[in-house]
């Protein structure tokens, strides 16, 4: 029979049964939680729609043919499997009963908890134009990073069958919309690819002509860097060629266009960065959520009013002591999550008051193509050559596994020195029902990808 989670925050729990712990989510905050709850001996689910961590710092060079889908993805059960404690399930949670203290997942299974800790990670964000989907994906999962490198490549080859130029040129020209991190690392990695990768592989077309457009609608990219990072961001993408658009908000998206500053140019294909919003579940818990779904959680990473449910990563909403919400980053989660099962654990077993979370940060990276990068930690600022080494640094370290990081590494190596990308296989699998899908495609499996319950953050 279990404990009521009322008596369970309340002290020591050495006399009563075992609570029941339930993290929804395998991303960067999940994992950590449950691998802390396991060390600690104590029985926790662990809820993943996917049967694999995804190290989504990197995805984007999946979808630009840098890396392949197995690189940056390791099983959970692999990943979890020394914690005899842990259960792992495959599943989507579909919803969430606090009075009933149960989650139901999509096949009809009810799990009851305890506690409960939401780690579901967010989805992407169109601002109100969720029509936009269709036609400028996103990059959240796997799949997502399949499909648009499937599409990056498949619009060359069209542009490659075409005589008519016009054509050409709009099939080869790209635009991301959003000047993060994540968008200004997508624009850098296909301007390469284009530009070095596929220069000398086709005949009828030029493909270091091709157009990448990177649009934002504030005053600079990189908004999280200083303005002197942000300034040398942009000069470094338009040496390799790019558009840099800011200031600029996107207006539409269409099958063949895209709108911004009063005019619209044809596209081959747009791809979004801009924006992000929580996983759904969590404005199932009944609380108020801001405006990206988030869900307000105090210094122990509980959610407000609700004494046995947390809430990491990109589903919690987490102000610095200078009222700031953290950013959207895997080192908070990564972070939190260590935290809070670290936290909990000591809490369950020994009745220790649950601590306040702080978050320590390690630095703001991103790079900008080939040996070009930007680094900032405090006063320490760095770009070039250094931070590009150092952003490499950082990454390798924080995949799962030493096998994921030395294939990292080689590849790196050897695309560094031969400009090679190995991962530009175009498969069945790989294409799906979007934009300028061609008549010939018609016996293509078409696979449409869902939002990953847990995110890089989540």
């Amino acid at each position: 029979m279990s404990t009521d989670s009322s008596t369970l925050s309340a002290g020591p729990v050495a006399n009563v049964a075992t609570p029941r712990i339930v993290v929804i989510g395998a991303g960067f905050a999940g994992l950590e939680v449950a691998r802390e709850l396991g060390r600690a001996g104590l029985p926790v689910t662990l809820v993943d729609r996917q049967n694999h961590h995804l190290f989504q710092p990197l995805l984007y060079q999946v979808a630009t043919a840098a890396l392949s889908a197995a690189n940056i993805g390791e099983p959970i059960r692999k990943i979890l499997r020394r914690h005899k404690s842990v259960q792992i399930l495959l599943g989507e949670v579909t919803d969430i009963d606090i009075h009933a203290r149960s989650v139901l997942l999509a096949d009809g299974t009810r799990l009851a908890f305890d506690y409960l800790v939401l780690a579901s990670g967010a989805t992407h964000g169109y601002f109100g134009h969720d029509e936009w989907a269709r036609f400028a994906p996103g990059l959240k999962t796997l799949g997502d990073a399949r499909q648009i490198r499937a599409r990056v490549l498949l619009a060359f080859e069209r542009a490659e069958r075409v005589t008519d130029p016009a054509e050409q040129a709009r099939l080869m020209t790209i635009a991301i919309v959003g000047g993060g991190p994540t968008g200004v690392e997508l624009a850098g990695s296909l301007a390469e690819l284009s530009r070095f990768t596929l220069a000398r592989d086709f005949r009828n077309i030029r493909p270091a002509t091709a157009r990448i457009m990177l649009i934002e609608a504030g005053p600079l990219v990189l908004p999280g860097f200083s303005e002197k990072a942000s300034n040398y961001a942009q000069r470094r993408l338009e040496k390799l060629g790019v558009e840099v658009h800011t200031g600029t908000p996107v207006e539409n998206i269409a099958e063949r266009s895209i709108t911004f500053g009063g005019e619209s140019v044809p596209v081959g294909l747009v791809l979004w960065a801009a924006g992000v919003a929580a996983s759904p579940l969590a404005r199932k818990l009944g609380v108020e959520t801001d405006k990206s779904g988030r869900v307000p959680v105090d210094e122990t990473l509980k959610v407000g009013g609700l004494d046995n449910v947390f809430a990491l990563g990109d589903a919690a909403l987490f102000t610095d002591e200078e009222g700031q919400p953290l950013p959207g980053l895997a080192q908070v989660a990564k972070q939190q999550g260590t935290h809070l099962g670290r936290s909990l654990a000591a809490h369950l077993k020994d009745g220790t008051p649950l601590k306040p979370f702080a978050y320590h940060s390690r630095g703001n990276t991103a790079i900008v193509g080939r040996h070009a990068g930007i680094f900032e930690q405090g006063r320490l600022k760095m770009t070039g050559w250094t931070a590009w080494f150092a952003w490499a640094l950082i990454h390798v370290y924080l995949l799962v596994g030493f096998e994921h990081r030395l294939m990292v590494s080689m590849q790196w190596l050897w695309r560094y020195l031969t400009y090679e990308r190995g991962a530009r296989l175009v498969t069945d699998d790989s294409l799906d029902k979007g934009p300028e899908r061609q008549p010939q495609d018609k016996g293509a499996a078409a696979r449409k990808s869902g939002d990953h319950v847990s995110s890089s953050s989540g």
